[in-house]
């Protein structure tokens, strides 16, 4: 089959969800939620506007994974007596309490992909995908409409 880098991402893409969702099991989060958690984990107290932004995730898909976390009792929404109308997401005492190894199931899998990969080639790969995003996000400022 001829070499595709989007047929490879979509793989990689594939197997990350299979591998995050199967280590991630025992705590009761999906591989669609741990974005949300590992952002609020430097991010706390943010708005769902301010994930939806930074993680690039729509409206509705935040507002659904932002709920399945509340009700696995990760995060509280929230408002702020300066302005009603956003929601705050806040942390949860288990939430907190579990982020190292949350954390270090989610980096395992960029472990797994890097080993054996040497220190000057991962750069180069590093380097590559941060090059691709950032003609993603500048392709996708360009096409908004206000």
């Amino acid at each position: 089959m001829k070499r595709n880098i989007g047929r490879s991402m979509s793989i990689l893409h594939r197997q990350a969800q299979v591998f995050h969702t199967h280590s991630l099991k025992s705590f009761g989060i999906s591989a669609g939620e741990y974005p949300f958690l590992l952002y609020l984990y430097t991010h706390d107290g943010c708005t769902q506007d301010d994930l939806v932004n930074a993680l690039t995730i729509d409206k509705a898909a935040t507002a659904r994974a932002i709920a399945s976390l509340e009700e696995k009792g990760y995060v509280r929404r929230g408002k702020v007596d300066a302005d009603k109308r956003c929601n705050h997401i806040k942390l949860s005492d288990t939430a907190k309490e579990n982020e190292a190894e949350i954390r270090r199931r989610v980096y395992a899998w960029s472990e797994f992909l890097s080993e054996d990969i040497d220190p000057e080639t991962l750069k180069i790969v590093e380097d590559t995908l941060d090059k691709m995003v950032e003609k993603v996000e500048k392709r996708k400022k360009e096409t908004e409409i206000d």
